[in-house]
């Protein structure tokens, strides 16, 4: 996931963009199912340190792929 976010946001002009927010979205998905929110807000938060340490960049706006799939998801 941590590979999916990366791309996207080192590349936002490239046409796989698309598919790789498709599968970030399944991905949540398949938390939510397996942990609940929980698991999906301790996966996101390992995700925004390790990117926002690695690269530089926010992964916040990519939060918004996952709404919908629970009402608690924020």
């Amino acid at each position: 996931m941590i590979d999916l976010v990366t791309f996207c946001l080192q590349n936002p002009d490239s046409s796989e963009v698309q598919s790789k927010k498709q599968r970030f979205t399944e991905i949540g998905r398949e938390l939510f199912a397996d942990g609940g929110i929980d698991a999906m807000e301790n996966f996101f938060f390992a995700i925004q340190n390790r990117i926002t340490e690695e690269i530089g960049k926010d992964p916040k706006p990519f939060r918004e792929l996952w709404k919908g799939i629970s009402e608690e998801w924020k």
